[in-house]
């Protein structure tokens, strides 16, 4: 009998072992990652936003801080130092000039497939083309005189004479009815519009020709060959971010841009909204099977030879070294 009960016993200390919950364990650490922005917080970033507003970076282990940009910030500078882990690199010339500058960092998705900038005029003048722009005055910044103005001037006949400087503020387009102005399509035709009762001409570049992507992710070639899981993780999650974003409800975005960007009004936030989806700047083309952040060689070797045509670029550069297609094209269009 005291056998049986000594069994008895030891079988009720096993079951009761078995049965004891398992401690819980701490979820593994989020992956800290600081992302630049090249310009301040705006519709045009509402997919990166979304990402951190509905909690899907963090469903990829990530937990991202994002910094605005503006004509005083130099996001390149901020890589190179460390500050950065990814930034928004604004279009395919900046990449190339990381190689020519022999600056270790590549463009790793790109998500803008069409250009958004654009040359703004006054619709009295009568100039509703590019090609009605040579010779006139036309404002841009430091930046765009070295990079798409170049294309525009070989392509037109633009001159450096018709420069005249653009400090981001469109006060001097109100007064100067002759003068065209750079502009950004999710931005500036509203504030006209906004301040005048009417659209100006909008004069947009990709429709000028003008085939390179925008709004690339960047990133460090150490970063790449170090870690190349956050690489793809933070890629991914981005993409996811802008899926939600434009299919789903853009509040969260609207929300953190707002706080981040207290001058940014919920109009002018849906108007970029708007334009973005209706200009299908984000998702177009091959990202509608391959998915949002989609690059292919054809397409660079298209802008290489576009600008290298141009004279912008030698015919022998190594225009491959800018970017990478390792975490993009898996034909698996990214779901939030």
């Amino acid at each position: 009998m005291r056998c049986i009960r000594s069994l008895a016993c030891c079988l009720a200390a096993a079951v009761g072992l078995i049965a004891l919950p398992h401690r819980a364990t701490a979820a593994p650490a989020l992956q800290k990652i600081t992302f630049g922005l090249d310009w301040v917080a705006e519709a045009e970033y509402g997919g990166f936003y979304q990402a951190v507003a509905t909690g899907i970076y963090k469903k990829y282990g990530l937990d991202v801080t994002i910094r605005q940009g503006g004509p005083e910030v130099n996001n390149a500078q901020l890589l190179l130092a460390g500050k950065l882990d990814f930034d928004i690199t604004s279009n395919g010339f900046l990449a190339f000039n990381f190689v020519q500058q022999k600056i270790p960092f590549v463009a790793v998705a790109a998500m803008f497939q069409k250009d958004p900038d654009i040359l703004l005029a006054h619709r009295s003048t009568g100039e509703t083309s590019f090609a009605a722009l040579k010779g006139k005055p036309i404002a841009i910044s430091s930046d765009t005189r070295a990079s798409w103005w170049l294309y525009l001037a070989h392509k037109y006949g633009y001159s450096d004479s018709q420069i005249r400087p653009y400090d981001f503020n469109l006060a001097p387009f109100f007064t100067n009815k002759n003068l065209a102005v750079q502009g950004y399509l999710t931005s500036e035709p509203f504030l006209v519009k906004q301040k005048t009762g009417h659209f100006p001409v909008v004069l947009r570049l990709d429709q000028a020709g003008f085939d390179g992507y925008a709004e690339l992710i960047a990133t460090s070639k150490k970063l790449i060959a170090t870690d190349p899981s956050v690489v793809q993780r933070f890629v991914a999650a981005s993409a996811a971010g802008w899926k939600s974003y434009l299919d789903g409800n853009p509040a969260p975005a609207f929300a953190l841009i707002r706080k981040a960007n207290p001058d940014m009004t919920a109009p002018l936030l849906k108007f970029g909204y708007d334009a973005l989806k209706q200009n299908g700047i984000v998702d177009s083309g091959i990202t509608k099977t391959m998915g949002i952040g989609a690059m292919t060689d054809a397409r660079w070797k298209g802008f290489y030879t576009q600008m290298s045509d141009a004279g912008l670029y030698p015919k022998h550069f190594d225009y491959r070294a800018a970017f990478t297609l390792q975490f993009v094209d898996h034909k698996t269009p990214a779901k939030p």
